[in-house]
């Protein structure tokens, strides 16, 4: 692969080249100016190009993007700043920007995202026919159809998998609808999946009633009830040597509880009507919106199937807490949807984006995913989302929240209440910096602010917990 590194920082390129050629096996050529890079181009077309910027402070990296795909169309061009802005960065993928990083950044997230052009490069150098030949991931089960977020719940979570992938331990994955739970099970059975063809079978406990889940669970001899026509193996058996995914455990019936909890402990299964023990050893991962110890104490749940499945325990963080990954998830979708359209749909405009970041996102990643198919499908060919092809409860959210902030908004910082401050936080996604903006004050005021308030409320719960005036003391 043809690479063209520019940028002004020595040292940098360096870096970046020795890290280049060690994943592509070949040298990176560099130019130290954009008018060096320019004539590079009219001599040889790249497949790669990395702007490292400041590269002159009179052109803006727009300016920049657009001259080198004047010379070179179909080079994929990444852009590498320092305090690039959402706005500007989104602006650049519009424009074609394969991607856009803000220094300093691990330089492994780089890497991550030049594997695919890796990937291309080797299918096209062993030609058409030999490529089909390749195997591919499962459908739904391959690393490409994730997307790893940067954000810092995101890598916490993304470390605990990397920890107990490759182990035999039991999971429980807890997160709101939507989080994503399934894709995370998808990722820790992948991690401990050596081989590549263990199998991995999925099941939702949500649908089950009693009679099915046995069933489902651990299969049936013919005969065995009404409509049984032939023999069927269940879950366990076909994860056999794999991985079982048991999505919304709660809601299984808790007599099937104590079923499963007696193969999981055994190692063993019987089919329903069946007198032959058959041997498993199968890894179980499961998923709950709900707390299973909560469960137990409700009642809902068996305590020893808690305790046997509770070996290790992740918690996937839903969309409203990670907003630095949105523009990540977006731009996935629109990439996808515009390949199953047959379209070239651009990422979000200024106005649409601010309405979308601004939203709570109940619905987590699964109504980012709908809402942004269904605006792809709204927006004509070539064209950037706008905001009318964003869903109304998107539209009014933004309006009602901006509305209620500007007539509740305080003239003066003394007067700003916890009320206020939440308001406020609610309204930006919990981001402290934008709510500080809002709010008219800078970060440290805010959390100033924060402590003394909620230092205040704690008096004011003493106060009327002990029948107050009588003196409250603090000290321990």
């Amino acid at each position: 692969m043809h690479i063209l590194t520019v940028c002004s920082d020595t040292n940098y390129s360096n870096f970046l080249n020795k890290k280049l050629a060690s994943m592509f096996g070949e040298s990176a050529t560099t130019c130290a100016t954009l008018d060096a890079a320019l004539a590079a181009l009219k001599q040889m077309d790249r497949k790669l190009i990395i702007c490292c910027f400041p590269l002159d402070p009179k052109i803006c990296p727009c300016e920049v993007l657009a001259s080198i795909k004047s010379l070179s169309p179909k080079s994929e061009v990444i852009i590498i700043a320092q305090d690039l802005q959402l706005h500007k960065a989104m602006e650049l993928i519009r424009s074609g920007a394969y991607n856009c990083y803000n220094r300093p950044f691990p330089i492994e997230q780089l890497l991550a995202v030049l594997r695919p052009l890796k990937e291309r490069q080797a299918l096209n150098s062993i030609g058409p026919f030999n490529a089909r030949t390749i195997k591919k991931d499962k459908p739904g089960f391959g690393s490409k159809n994730y997307v790893r977020g940067l954000s810092e719940v995101a890598k916490v979570m993304y470390d605990q998998i990397d920890l107990v992938g490759p182990t035999s331990f039991s999971v429980i994955i807890y997160g709101e609808t939507g989080t994503g739970k399934e894709a995370v099970a998808h990722r820790v059975a992948k991690a401990g999946d050596v081989s590549g063809e263990a199998p991995y079978i999925p099941v939702d406990c949500g649908c089950l009633s009693k009679e099915l889940a046995l069933s489902e669970l651990f299969g049936h001899e013919k005969g065995s009830f009404t409509g049984a026509l032939s023999q069927k193996k269940g879950a366990f058996e076909l994860a056999n040597n794999g991985t079982l995914f048991l999505d919304e455990i709660g809601n299984l019936d808790y007599e099937v509880q104590g079923y499963l909890l007696r193969a999981i402990q055994e190692r063993k299964i019987r089919r329903l009507g069946g007198s032959q023990e058959i041997i498993i050893n199968t890894r179980i991962i499961v998923a709950s919106n709900e707390h299973l110890a909560e469960a137990v104490q409700k009642g809902k749940f068996r305590e020893d199937l808690y305790h046997r499945l509770n070996e290790f325990e992740i918690i996937v963080p839903p969309l409203r807490s990670r907003p630095e990954d949105l523009p990540l998830f977006m731009d996935h979708f629109i990439t996808g949807t515009n390949i199953e359209l047959g379209k070239t749909v651009k990422a979000p405009d200024p106005a649409a984006l601010d309405l979308i970041q601004r939203y709570h996102w109940p619905g987590n990643i699964r109504e980012l995913r709908n809402v942004v198919r269904r605006a792809c499908l709204l927006t004509a060919d070539g064209c950037a989302i706008s905001a009318e092809e964003l869903p109304e409860e998107i539209t009014k959210y933004a309006a009602a929240a901006t509305l209620s902030y500007v007539q509740a908004l305080p003239l003066k910082a003394r007067d700003i209440t916890i009320s206020k401050i939440n308001e406020a936080l609610k309204t930006v996604n919990y981001n402290k910096s934008k709510a500080a903006k809002l709010l008219g004050i800078d970060r440290k005021t805010l959390y100033n602010k924060l402590n003394t308030l909620h230092f205040i409320n704690d008096i004011e719960s003493v106060k009327s917990s002990t029948g107050f005036p009588r003196p409250v003391c603090y000290n321990n």
